[in-house]
């Protein structure tokens, strides 16, 4: 019975060739979106879930405040971990990553360099917590010794090729070498961190023992049946024991009076399997992605193959006036309803397995494109592995059965006498439901073009907002400590290059950047009713003049004052928050050693209109500038017209002055471009679905119009001979449509503006949402619409009305 009906189902498939092509590339593209976003969507879920201890292990948090500044970090202090294990049981062990950015590597006795980014010390309990396979070495000892480090297999490849790199020696920062103790896979590409090398603990260049300062990721393993929302009520405890007599050593004031006085310092704990989509603290050791576009994305894929299995659904209601004789037909010849719905559903089903295996060669197109966009390196051989392959067979039987189990009831409904006698009546403006789900296709088609332009429009406003600092013709050297005390007599060397304006030498950038703050009192003060927690940068003389930022009061540092070594430079925000009416002049101070013992006093000398610095996700926070060295980096600002021309001139110069030291530079647009990757490939991902969802949208409404321009055909020429006009006839035939596209507007407008509100909510600074927008979306809409009917309304209204009305 079954080949029977599948050898019917192929054969009314090919004879309704035009039906059948709608339906299957409408239905392929719906499910080649699902599958793609669905390896997107199980992606970003399995982040770190390779571990095979990932059910126990935790990360400390951290919130903090104090100083007029709210801050949420993702580090804790580095004794921490350790009370924590000596103090309570239920911890089997802990961890702590301390990352240190980029160096310069190179193996011993060599003199060329290799930049290195994620430069991470670990403690030797690394390999008890994560599960990171080493393929030489040790796992208990690897990092158990001083000066030792374990290396990816992709970097032991590139320093040591095919040689055994155990035993062998690295050398960081040209004057601190390693030994490589271990050799381990390289890590998955679905974790929170990543590092190629990881160095011994021991040699951290760290004041240990720091409760105040918050500065190493630490990570628990508990005890199997730990209740980590019980264990973590602990803090409290640790907090008073530990913490409150540093903070009565460091403010003079007992923890519950810090308290009562607004101040907070709270730790918790968060899954590891969570960190990647709901962690949103500071000092991440790598960016995170965010939980609301797992949600966003997971609705896009189920509207746009809702959206396919509408049009299927509307396509064979549609058709239901030329096969109701075929029904009557079988009836008469004995067949059954069951029978019936087990025909239209076979060819329903039939259908979507065609659509499903045009899906697969789509995907497999559109990957390369798609990782290009999403930064992913997602595989078409993941579809077919035990994970995905028993959802890839059940999705087109699910598709079918939820496309074709309306068509196949409706069908094998009718009463055979009235289909005979061409009694059934199933004109197009009787068809309620099929209108409602032409409303339903075009609401959500609405909602993503709306979506679209706000989020094109949040990046627009990003990237052109003032930020207070001129980012153009900014280019930054990095790693210029590499060349230790020469790195001033580099600057100096390129300053002397026609077309470049001004240096700067620090390593302290106004482009997001994970680094700590610190305490600032006013004199005299310590308790925390005039003091101020910010960041402070070291600078040169000419750092606000290379960086174009304004003075607002008082002037900048400068080599007329010698006073101004202990001077210092404070923004708008911090100003504030000391409550100063006139901070010019006025001095204060801060601890200068981990003991909590030496003090240093700094005199205000200027206020700095405030710049963004952070995400413009943030507010502007407090931060000062005093002189100190700092080497980290050099930043030029450059004519427009010489851009071209010096990059290649101060490559040859960094050579010729630092042999062996890889070259690296960076345009700070860049820079700052880079921080709204995301936001630019959800944009980047919405326009392209948006623009699917609508494709497939317009190809059911083709279909619809079509057919009812067929249904109607007599009707038309009968017009026609009354003198019914081509313009007035093709406004009949798309009024009807419009109508439900109207609607469709009404409908999405709201839904677009809640979902959009609650994405810009994550963004200090951000656009509003405007009417012309919704009223953008709308035209758009309904000029798809319309191009989408004219053809089949034109076709039919220019018909001769002779051939229409033959047979009456």
């Amino acid at each position: 019975m079954f080949l029977n009906y599948l050898k019917i189902a192929w054969r009314t498939l090919r004879k309704q060739q035009g039906f059948t092509f709608i339906n299957i590339f409408g239905l392929a593209v719906g499910l080649a979106c699902c599958m793609l976003i669905m390896l997107y969507v199980l992606d970003e879920l399995s982040f770190d879930r390779y571990n095979a201890k990932a059910d126990r292990i935790y990360r400390i948090q951290s919130d903090i405040k104090f100083g007029g500044n709210d801050m949420h970090f993702a580090v804790s202090p580095d004794p921490m971990g350790e009370t924590l294990k000596k103090d309570y049981p239920q911890v089997e062990q802990f961890v702590r990553l301390h990352q240190r950015g980029t160096w310069s590597v190179k193996r011993a006795g060599e003199t060329t360099n290799l930049r290195e980014d994620n430069i991470t010390f670990a403690d030797s309990t690394l390999f008890d917590v994560f599960t990171l396979p080493l393929v030489s070495g040790d796992p208990k000892r690897a990092l158990a010794e001083p000066n030792t480090v374990v290396i990816s297999e992709s970097a032991a490849k590139r320093y040591f090729g095919n040689q055994n790199p155990m035993g062998q020696a690295l050398v960081f920062d040209n004057n601190r070498t390693f030994k490589v103790s271990g050799v381990m896979r390289d890590m998955p590409q679905n974790s929170h961190f990543h590092s190629d090398f990881f160095l011994s603990m021991l040699n951290d260049d760290y004041q240990w023992g720091q409760w105040l300062s918050h500065n190493h990721h630490t990570y628990l393993l508990l005890k199997p049946g730990t209740n980590p929302t019980a264990f973590a009520r602990n803090f409290d405890t640790v907090v008073k024991k530990y913490i409150g007599p540093k903070v009565m050593q460091f403010t003079g004031s007992s923890l519950e009076k810090f308290s009562k006085a607004g101040n907070q310092l709270s730790y918790w704990l968060i899954p590891l399997t969570d960190i990647h989509l709901h962690s949103k603290q500071q000092i991440e050791l790598a960016p995170n992605s965010d939980s609301q576009y797992i949600y966003i994305f997971s609705a896009v894929a189920l509207f746009i193959l809702l959206i396919a299995c509408i049009n299927f659904m509307n396509l064979s209601t549609a058709r239901s006036a030329n096969r109701a004789k075929e029904v009557g037909v079988r009836k008469v010849m004995g067949s059954e309803r069951q029978q019936l719905i087990g025909q239209f559903m076979t060819e329903s089903i039939l259908t979507t397995v065609l659509a499903m295996l045009l899906a697969l060669v789509i995907v497999a197109i559109a990957l390369p494109g798609f990782n290009k966009i999403s930064a992913k390196s997602l595989s078409s051989a993941q579809l077919v592995s035990s994970h995905y392959l028993p959802f890839l067979i059940a999705l087109p039987i699910l598709v079918g059965l939820l496309a074709g189990s309306y068509p196949a009831i409706l069908l094998s409904s009718f009463k055979p006498i009235s289909v005979l006698k061409g009694r059934i009546n199933v004109s197009f403006k009787s068809a309620g439901l099929r209108s409602g789900l032409v409303v339903f296709q075009f609401a959500m088609s609405v909602v993503l073009i709306v979506g679209t332009i706000i989020v094109y429009r949040q990046i627009t406003y990003i990237q052109t907002k003032n930020l207070g600092f001129s980012r153009e013709q900014l280019l930054t050297i990095n790693n210029t400590y590499s060349i230790g005390n020469q790195a001033e007599t580099f600057k100096q060397e390129i300053l002397r290059l026609p077309g470049v304006v001004s240096g700067s030498t620090s390593g302290f950038l106004p482009t997001p950047s994970e680094r700590t703050d610190c305490a600032f009192f006013a004199e005299g003060q310590s308790d925390g009713n005039k003091s101020v927690h910010m960041q402070a940068w070291s600078i040169d003389y000419d750092y606000v003049k290379t960086m174009g930022m304004q003075i607002v009061q008082g002037r900048n540092l400068s080599k007329a004052f010698g006073s101004d070594s202990s001077g210092i430079i404070l923004n708008e925000t911090a100003a504030r928050t000391l409550g100063y009416s006139n901070p010019i002049g006025k001095r204060i101070w801060r601890f200068e050693d981990a003991q909590l013992q030496v003090r240093k006093l700094y005199t205000i000398v200027g206020i700095v209109k405030n710049f963004h610095f952070e995400s413009l996700r943030r507010n502007i926070g407090a931060l000062s500038m005093i002189l100190q060295p700092n080497s980290g980096a050099i930043t030029f600002r450059l004519s427009s017209a010489h851009i071209t021309d010096l990059v290649p001139q101060i490559e040859a110069k960094w050579k010729q002055m630092a042999p062996g030291q890889p070259f690296s530079y960076q345009f700070m647009d860049d820079s700052f471009d880079e921080m709204y990757r995301a936001e630019q490939r959800v944009g980047t991902i919405a326009l392209t679905f948006a623009a699917l969802a609508i494709l497939i949208a317009c190809l059911g409404l083709f279909g619809l119009a079509a057919f009812m321009a067929e249904q109607r055909t007599k009707e038309i020429g009968v017009r026609k001979v009354l003198g019914a006009s081509v313009p007035s006839i093709i406004g009949l035939l798309s009024k009807d449509f419009l109508k439900l596209v109207l609607i469709a507007i009404l409908i999405a407008s709201p839904i677009a503006w809640y979902a959009m509100s609650r994405w810009l909510n994550d963004f200090a600074y951000k656009i509003d949402i405007e009417w012309w927008m919704f009223a953008l979306a709308g035209l758009l809409a309904v000029g798809i619409a319309l191009l989408t009917v004219s053809f089949q309304s034109v076709k039919a209204a220019l018909m001769n009305p002779v051939k229409s009305l033959r047979s009456e």
